[in-house]
């Protein structure tokens, strides 16, 4: 089965472009004008991926992603005109996991696309066999499951992929630099913020159950280290 992708876009022109585009790229892609409408199209077509314009009538993108992350498990790319700092981290924090500013060359727009996808996919058997565990906490890889003592930790995908990969590298100073490449797919510029949105989500998440925040520590100006001894 070819792979899904909703496109949520108010610009005719754009979506059309955007749709025809994808569609020649092998992709099977589905729109929706009417932001009211998006959250029904998630349920009725089970994208793979979304493409979520900030600016939509009805219902803006903001919202909707918002209402779409704690039951959707895909990525959502958003998609928007403003090129504010601001508006990126808000789309971000609550849970976009990469944005695109408009307008964008198609090839740019797919090599995003198959990144996101390549992050979301099911690791291979060999991965996916893999435990890890530091006193009370477990991850496995297969199930993309976090146990603390006998409580199950509810984690986004992508947050699951940042803590497999800091514990992966446990004690080790790994690089926004590093995490950019490796994880989120793309060359860090210096100024996204991504990787410190997620961190900061994991930190709060975990400390539910910890009762501390400190056991991903902060190198300022370089990256993180995964304490191994924090989690008893």
């Amino acid at each position: 089965m070819s792979t899904r992708i909703l496109i949520a876009e108010d610009d005719t022109r754009l979506a059309n472009l955007i749709k025809d585009y994808l569609t020649q790229q092998g992709y099977h892609v589905f729109w929706e004008a009417n932001g009211s409408k998006v959250v029904a199209a998630v349920k009725n077509v089970n994208p793979d991926l979304i493409i979520l314009d900030v600016m939509l009538p009805g219902r803006d993108g903001f919202e909707l992603c918002r209402q779409l992350r704690p039951q959707y498990p895909g990525p959502i790319l958003m998609f928007t005109a403003r090129k504010h700092d601001v508006d990126q981290i808000t789309g971000l924090s609550i849970g976009a996991d990469d944005y695109v500013v408009k307008p964008v060359e198609p090839q740019v727009l797919v090599a995003r696309i198959e990144a996101l996808l390549r992050r979301f996919q099911p690791r291979d058997s060999l991965e996916t066999s893999k435990t890890l565990e530091f006193g009370r906490l477990k991850l496995n890889a297969k199930a993309r499951a976090v146990k603390y003592g006998d409580e199950e930790v509810k984690l986004t995908s992508h947050e699951f992929d940042l803590l497999w990969y800091l514990a992966q590298h446990a004690g080790d100073l790994v690089t926004r630099e590093t995490i950019h490449f490796d994880v989120i797919g793309r060359e860090y510029d210096g100024v996204d913020r991504t990787v410190d949105m997620r961190v900061s989500n994991i930190r709060k998440k975990m400390a539910e159950y910890t009762g501390r925040d400190d056991a991903i520590k902060t190198v300022w100006g370089r990256g993180y280290v995964f304490v191994a001894d924090a989690w008893e």
